[in-house]
């Protein structure tokens, strides 16, 4: 079963869209290249009276969050009084400690909310998650650039009655929602993986054509240009085919920006 929520905003004078209005308190762990922008989105989009805790074992970040109207939560365990909490973080590991910890972990505290997991890991850690609280999995598809713009897609798989409560949180963050699976918290987490398996391959298939292309004197960034503008226009292909043609790899490169680390996309 397949349910997709996509958001379509249109405006002849190109005006910026208009937010969805969150109306709970809402709490954010991670603030890493993807996680801060995703917080900011949704702080612009609180109701008066409404506040945006956030927590990151970067210092640096959680001032950021800060001086944009963010308070600053000692710890997961402090946002027992959140409606939600949003997480974005690295790995499984992670995961599971900011939420299972004894002592600082959303879980030691009294937390009643709903955890809205935005993280690329495993189905089955989802799905162990969901077991001990209210989880929804909706990892994300999108570059950092393109989550500060709200827009990236996220894949959502878990309790339909806590997706539809969180709908503002997740239009916040996202311009398409795309929901998966029958109550299954992982299900996002396999599209999300899925996604991933045929990104690496693209990029694996455009560096194996611009080799190709190079080693018989040809322009290999003509090559891409020719083909990610005719038979392979589309936003994967052309993004990472030129990324790669150009030889563009390192963040902080003008074609990459804050980048995506191997070790993330080895999932």
């Amino acid at each position: 079963r397949i349910i997709l929520v996509h958001i379509v905003e249109c405006s002849t004078t190109m005006s910026a869209p208009t937010l969805p209005q969150i109306e709970v308190n809402v709490g954010f762990i991670g603030l890493g290249a993807m996680g801060l922008p995703m917080s900011l989105n949704v702080l612009k989009s609180l109701a008066d009276g409404c506040s945006l805790k956030v927590f990151d074992v970067n210092a640096d970040a959680v001032k950021a969050a800060v001086k944009e109207g963010a308070t600053k939560a000692e710890s997961p365990a402090a946002m027992a009084d959140c409606d939600v909490v949003v997480s974005m973080l690295p790995n499984d590991a992670v995961l599971k400690h900011v939420v299972h910890h004894s002592e600082t972990g959303l879980l030691s505290s009294t937390f009643q909310g709903i955890h809205i997991s935005c993280s690329t890991v495993h189905p089955d850690t989802s799905r162990e998650m969901a077991k001990t609280h209210t989880y929804i999995g909706a990892p994300v598809f999108a570059r950092a650039d393109g989550v500060a713009h709200r827009a990236a897609s996220l894949v959502v798989g878990g309790p339909p009655e806590a997706i539809e409560q969180v709908q503002p949180i997740l239009q916040a963050m996202a311009q398409g929602i795309f929901v998966f699976g029958d109550n299954d918290a992982g299900a996002g987490n396999v599209v999300k993986l899925s996604g991933n398996f045929m990104i690496a391959a693209a990029i694996e298939s455009c560096a194996e054509a611009c080799s190709l292309a190079e080693g018989n004197g040809l322009d290999r960034v003509a090559v891409m240009d020719m083909l990610t503008s005719t038979i392979f226009d589309c936003l994967i292909y052309k993004g990472y085919g030129m990324r790669t043609a150009h030889r563009q790899h390192l963040p902080g490169q003008p074609m990459v920006g804050p980048g995506f680390q191997l070790d993330l996309g080895l999932k």
